[in-house]
């Protein structure tokens, strides 16, 4: 080989390597071997923290809100002692809210485009404060933590890039309902005020690009796994415990008396149903952490769930 050929070999060579590291980088954050194959993250439209994430809310009481109609969708959470409702028509605009307690840091997340509601323990030590990468795994969102710009999927809890990948958050339970459900059952609740210092930002109102995306089968972004047996944004609630994960479609709920009792794994375990609310409970009553999303994203995640069908 003369030394011409070998010098263009290796320009061709570094020009191949330069672009192969391209490849695994979107929105500024390295996917370089990562838990989840790099070509099924994809850009949601947004850049990095083009949707806000909220870093101090501010909460109100329930009995002095003024914004939240009975019907309107809430994530509920109780920590510490004390219940806050987190209205689902402000998360819409940030998907993103970091929170504390006196000792502890909450995040609280909803994806728009599979209609899950989450809240996890993120540490004690301040560091894990989260925004919106932009990106999705399964038409999920990504939340990244500042410190180490890790990406986490939601659905999983999980990091499944970066410096913390294969570290798992602490899934606190989250009831999601209407917010006349959550009032009577904590009457003395605070409620996150839409006055979160984004003044340009019309909560109230159904953001454009998702109008009519609830009743649409169609899905804006793929997902590795699909399943035809229901629409494919039906209301389930998915439920995992010991490895084993069981999806209650509300459909089939409806046709029970409102109260199911089931084994996933080595667990005994309740569903409780009622007023469009589905929630789990342990065998002493707690609430356990489950998620009520779209019947697609459910089954995108956990391809081999089990489904209840009704007596």
């Amino acid at each position: 080989m003369s030394v011409i050929q070998s010098v263009c070999l290796s320009l061709i060579i570094l020009c191949s390597s330069a672009s192969s590291a391209a490849a695994v980088k979107k929105n500024g954050f390295d996917l370089t071997d990562g838990l989840v194959p790099t070509r099924e993250i994809r850009r949601g439209g947004p850049p990095r923290d083009g949707i806000p994430a909220i870093y101090l809310p501010k909460f109100v009481k329930a009995s002095e809100q003024r914004d939240v109609a009975a019907e309107d969708a809430v994530l509920g959470i109780v920590v510490d002692g004390i219940a806050k409702a987190f209205p689902v028509d402000i998360l819409l605009h940030h998907e993103v809210v970091n929170d504390w307690t006196q000792s502890k840091h909450l995040v609280v997340t909803y994806c728009p485009l599979c209609g899950s509601g989450m809240a996890f323990h993120a540490g004690t030590d301040g560091q894990a404060v989260f925004g919106v990468s932009g990106l999705l795994y399964n038409s999920d969102v990504l939340l990244y933590d500042y410190a180490t710009e890790s990406l986490w999927s939601q659905i999983l809890g999980q990091a499944v890039t970066g410096p913390k990948k294969g570290e798992q958050l602490t899934a606190i339970p989250v009831i999601h309902g209407p917010w006349q459900n959550w009032l009577a059952r904590y009457p003395d609740t605070l409620v996150m005020s839409r006055d979160t210092g984004y003044k340009s930002i019309r909560y109230g109102r159904m953001p454009e690009s998702y109008r009519g995306y609830e009743r649409s089968r169609q899905l804006f972004f793929p997902v590795a796994k699909k399943d035809k047996r229901f629409h494919p944004k039906s209301w389930v609630l998915g439920v995992e415990l010991d490895g084993v994960s069981k999806a209650y479609p509300f459909a089939e709920l409806e046709q029970t008396t409102g109260v199911v009792t089931d084994r996933l794994g080595n667990q005994t375990v309740t569903i409780r149903y009622a007023d469009d609310v589905a929630w789990a409970e342990d065998a002493a009553g707690e609430v356990l952490p489950a998620i009520r999303l779209y019947w697609f994203a459910w089954f995108a995640f956990h391809p081999d769930t089990a489904v209840f069908e009704a007596p």
